[in-house]
């Protein structure tokens, strides 16, 4: 199994094949749609659980009517197979709320 900590190429990172996110510099980005404050709120404490869980936390913004979560991997300086799992798991805690990705 490849080291969770290694930087990914861009290459790498594309091919995670990832519709909800964008890669901004070192940073995967994803707005979701919530559509109200208390959707919002429990997206934030599913990505919150699965964040302490993994001991991987992203940057998020809850606002009316979206979340906002930026992925990082601050000890490296970059994107790493810990932000690509937990960018799955976002969007799976977002498709189970029936929540969709806001197209920019």
């Amino acid at each position: 199994m490849a080291d969770p900590t290694t930087l990914l190429t861009p290459d790498e990172i594309s091919e995670a094949d990832l519709p909800d996110w964008q890669q901004e510099g070192e940073t995967l980005t994803a707005r979701f749609a919530t559509g109200d404050f208390a959707t919002g709120l429990q997206l934030v404490q599913s990505i919150g659980a699965s964040a302490e869980e993994a001991n991987h936390h992203p940057d998020l913004l809850l606002t009316y009517p979206s979340v906002a979560v930026t992925l990082t991997s601050h000890d490296v300086g970059g994107i790493t197979r810990r932000d690509l799992v937990l960018a799955r798991t976002v969007s799976e805690h977002a498709a189970a709320l029936g929540i969709g990705a806001a197209q920019d």
